[in-house]
């Protein structure tokens, strides 16, 4: 075995203890999850004679064509006294959005609504600075933020408002749902992935006491909290996760809500959902780069200080797996040759049942319980590998987000188009937010098809099969890619 050899299997190895490790952090928030579901009490919601808070409710809107009325109709059936309710329509659009808007909030203010428009033109700061603009002029006690695709039930705000039961409770968090799940194969595959997160992670983290974040939107805080967490911030894409950690390094609380879910409408085309996968992705690089020095410099317990760095760095395992991928293929060659055998990284499989573990919970015990069993089973038997191989399939695309995060490279808040695409029978064809070109990004995704095309061919050509699973369901993942990246390609 020369130097070069030692050395490949050496980082591959590496890399694979350190997923392994990911995963564990994931095995020990179900455990937490599952304790806090035995324990879990529900508050009464807010009742006629019952103090009612100022709210403001603050909606970031940025070239919403397709929703904007349906997001206004639907706030403003919000069941809360019209006197203790603002509504901030925080418009930065540069299209047809903003007649639109304007129309809509004339005629509820007409119906006695506390409605304004607050329209930029210069797009500073982007949704952050959106936000901030809005905070010079709310009246509210407490700051509900719903995004354009978020159409929260009339009682959101009863509902929400007596979890901030502890005077340290800075925000309250509630769940995402999804109202188009089955419209395909890609939507399916987000709610079966965001599931996680708005159970096990979140949940599991309020739990045992780690910090946790605000996802940006379906949520409440209190005014207080903002202001003395500094604000919010426009140096990162997810100024969400970087004002959640100021604020918890500030000793504010988060409470997440799982019982209460707010509706939402996911991606349904490739390109929207990996600009939001590289938003996500880049911000939480961006986020490690600025908050996890300050954590680790800080005075709270090391476990506490683990745990925030596991979740600063989670969109790090794309990186991780990226390198695993390339290079299981000179490992795979070199194991052949030294006659090894792969039994070695058996250590991987406990990861692999830790995160099927996880999906299992959030899915089919959770979020799918309405549905009998057998169909639950089959549903997750089906979408669990093929969610792995999209995952990977993303590992190059979300890398480039990382790597830019890591380094501190700036780029613009690209935010993810909304088509109010609900049913299968609907179509986003002829939509004008599509976008229409195969990016250098996407080039590169294919000749890695390729790559791993060959990979089974030689696993073949030399009867070493050891990696044949792993390299088809990279092949899938990236040929999945590749199929929905030409499939919505120049849809107008």
């Amino acid at each position: 075995m020369n130097q070069l050899q030692i050395i490949l299997i050496g980082i591959y190895t590496v890399c694979l203890l350190y997923m392994t490790l990911f995963s564990m952090v994931q095995l020990n928030l179900l455990k937490a999850y599952r304790r806090q579901k035995k324990n879990k009490d529900s508050l009464e919601p807010l009742k006629d004679g019952d103090h009612f808070p100022m709210v403001t409710v603050q909606l970031p809107i940025f070239n919403e064509l397709y929703v904007v009325d349906r997001l206004l109709d639907n706030i403003t059936k919000l069941d809360y006294p019209k006197d203790k309710m603002q509504i901030q329509v925080l418009d930065d659009s540069t299209d047809e959005t903003v007649g639109h808007a304007r129309k809509k909030i004339e005629e509820y203010r007409q119906l006695g609504f506390d409605i304004v428009h607050i329209h930029r033109t210069n797009r500073q700061g982007y949704k952050a600075g959106a936000l901030k603009e809005g905070m010079l002029t709310a009246k509210g006690e407490y700051i509900a933020i719903f995004d354009a695709d978020f159409l929260p039930e009339p009682d959101f705000l009863r509902k929400s408002l007596p979890y901030f039961n502890n005077e340290k409770v800075g925000v309250v968090q509630t769940r995402w749902s999804h109202l188009n799940e089955d419209y395909s194969l890609l939507t399916r595959l987000q709610a079966f992935q965001l599931n996680v997160h708005f159970t096990v992670e979140q949940a599991g983290r309020c739990e045992a006491g780690h910090f946790l974040q605000f996802n940006g939107t379906a949520g409440i805080w209190r005014k207080e909290t903002i202001y003395d967490a500094g604000g919010w911030h426009s140096d990162t894409l997810t100024e969400d996760l970087d004002l959640s950690y100021r604020a918890q390094l500030k000793g504010w609380k988060i409470n997440y809500v799982e019982n209460i879910t707010c509706p939402s409408e996911l991606p349904v085309e490739i390109y929207g959902y990996k600009s939001q996968q590289f938003r996500w992705m880049k911000g939480g690089a961006e986020n490690t780069r600025k908050l996890l020095p300050v954590i680790l410099k800080s005075k709270l317990p090391w476990k506490t200080k683990f745990y925030s760095a596991m979740h600063l760095m989670a969109s790090s395992i794309f990186l991780i797996i990226f390198w695993v991928a390339l290079l299981s293929v000179p490992v795979l060659y070199i194991m052949d040759d030294l006659n090894m055998k792969a039994t070695f990284l058996g250590f991987c499989l406990l990861g692999t049942l830790s995160v099927l573990s996880v999906f299992y919970e959030a899915n089919v015990v959770t979020c799918w319980e309405g549905e009998s069993y057998m169909k639950r089973l089959g549903k997750f038997l089906l979408l669990f590998p093929t969610f792995m191989a999209v995952s990977m399939g993303l590992s190059f695309h979300n890398s480039i987000a990382v790597i830019q995060g890591f380094r501190g490279r700036k780029s613009s808040f690209v935010r993810t188009p909304k088509f109010s695409i609900i049913k299968n029978t609907q179509s986003f064809q002829n939509n004008s937010y599509i976008i229409q070109k195969l990016d250098w990004k996407t080039w590169i995704e294919i000749i890695i098809l390729a790559y791993f095309v060959f990979a089974i061919g030689l696993a073949i050509s030399i009867e070493y099969y050891s990696f044949l699973l792993f390299h088809s369901l990279l092949m899938l993942g990236f040929g999945i890619n590749f199929f929905y990246s030409l499939r919505h390609l120049n849809l107008k």
